[in-house]
């Protein structure tokens, strides 16, 4: 599903014009991305969480030429499924 199916599948379900549905998802992705950038968990109860972890420096490697790099350090999400979205998946 790419954004804008989403943003129509949004906008049918809750019954509001595709714009409201694209700004509301807009501010959600805003929403959780700022908390994650301010070090906090996003947690949606029964769907999920959303974490901020950092990934130590180290070594990798450039695939293309076998050479060895160092990969500085970052930060990066993940997101933990939930109970109900698993079972949702699952049957």
């Amino acid at each position: 599903m790419t954004k804008a199916e989403l943003v129509a599948a949004i906008a049918d379900k809750a019954g509001m014009s595709k714009a409201q549905a694209h700004s509301a998802l807009q501010a959600f992705v805003d929403c959780v991305t700022t908390t994650l950038k301010d070090g906090e968990d996003v947690r949606l109860v029964g769907f999920g969480t959303f974490r901020s972890v950092s990934r130590a420096a180290g070594p990798a490697r450039n695939p293309r030429t076998g050479e060895i790099v160092q990969r500085p350090a970052t930060r990066t999400a993940r997101f933990q499924i939930g109970e109900a979205l698993k079972a949702a998946l699952n049957g």
